[in-house]
C-alpha cells in the first residue's frame, strides 16, 4: 500500500469514529436526559456498582469535584443513590430501578448505533473485523485505568471480561508493570 493509501485509510477510519462517536452522543445524550458523562456515568455503574466517587472518576475522566456534582444530579434525578461504602468512611454510589432502566436505555441505544452501522457487511466480514477491531483495541489499551475508560458504554453482558481485548491487554500491561526486569547481574 502506498504512502497515500495509507493516509486515505487513516482518513476514512477517521471520519468513520468520528461519525460513529457523533451519532453515538447523541443518542446517549437524548437517553439519559443530560449531556456529558451521565451516560457513562449510568452504564459503568451497570457494570460496576457500588463505586465510590473516587472509583467512578476514573473511567469518566473527570476529576473529584465534577464527580461529585454528577452524582449530586443524578441523585437529584432519582437515577442514583448514595450507600454507605465498605469501609464505612466512603459512600457508594448505586443506580436506583429508573437509573437502571435510563442505563439499559442508553445501552440498547447504543446497540442499535452500531448494529445499523454494520449492516451491510456479510457474516466474513463481520468476521474480519471482530478480529482486526480486537486487535487495534489490544493495541491501543494502555493500563487498568484507560481500559475502564475505553469501556465505560460497553455491555458486558455481550462481551465477557475473559474475551475483553482492552480487559485482556490492560491486565497484561499490568503485569509488565510489576513484574522484576530479570537478572541484570554481570
Amino acid at each position: 500500500m502506498s504512502d497515500s493509501e495509507n493516509r486515505r485509510l487513516e482518513n476514512l477510519f477517521g471520519s468513520l469514529l468520528t461519525a460513529l462517536s457523533d451519532s453515538l452522543t447523541v443518542r446517549a445524550e437524548r437517553a439519559a436526559g443530560h449531556s456529558g458523562a451521565t451516560a457513562a456515568a449510568l452504564t459503568y455503574l451497570v457494570q460496576e456498582p457500588g463505586q465510590s466517587i473516587d472509583q467512578l472518576k476514573e473511567p469518566l475522566g473527570l476529576s473529584q469535584s465534577a464527580t461529585v456534582r454528577l452524582v449530586d444530579r443524578l441523585v437529584a434525578d432519582g437515577l442514583v443513590q448514595r450507600r454507605p461504602g465498605r469501609d464505612g468512611r466512603s459512600i457508594a454510589v448505586h443506580l436506583t430501578p429508573p437509573g437502571e432502566n435510563v442505563a439499559q436505555n442508553i445501552l440498547d441505544q447504543r446497540q442499535s448505533v452500531l448494529a445499523a452501522s454494520l449492516a451491510s457487511l456479510g457474516p466474513g466480514e463481520r468476521g474480519t473485523m471482530t478480529e482486526l477491531v480486537e486487535k487495534i483495541l489490544s493495541d491501543i489499551t494502555g493500563d487498568v485505568a484507560h481500559g475502564q475508560r475505553i469501556c465505560r458504554l460497553c455491555d458486558l453482558t455481550v462481551c465477557p471480561l475473559d474475551r475483553c481485548p482492552v480487559t485482556l491487554a490492560a491486565e497484561q500491561n499490568a503485569r509488565r508493570t510489576i513484574e522484576p526486569a530479570g537478572d541484570i547481574s554481570d
